[in-house]
């Protein structure tokens, strides 16, 4: 078996595409959700209710570059 992941440019190609499904020459399934995806998400979900101010974000750009370039 092979598996292809196929662009349908035009809506003609999808009724195409259904009609080997229902010879059963293919299957088609529908896409997983991507799991990195769905974390971009939350993430952007939780962004929206509480976003860093400028001064939070500088702060924490500060201790990891103190942190990074740190002697000893």
């Amino acid at each position: 078996m092979t598996t292809m992941q196929i662009d349908i440019l035009n809506p003609k190609a999808s009724k195409l595409l259904k009609d080997l499904a229902d010879l059963q020459l293919i299957a088609i399934r529908n896409p997983k959700e991507d799991g990195f995806l769905s974390l971009i998400k939350k993430l952007r979900a939780k962004a929206k209710d509480n976003p860093p101010t400028l001064e939070e974000i500088t702060k924490e750009v500060e201790i990891v570059r103190a942190k990074r370039y740190a002697i000893g």
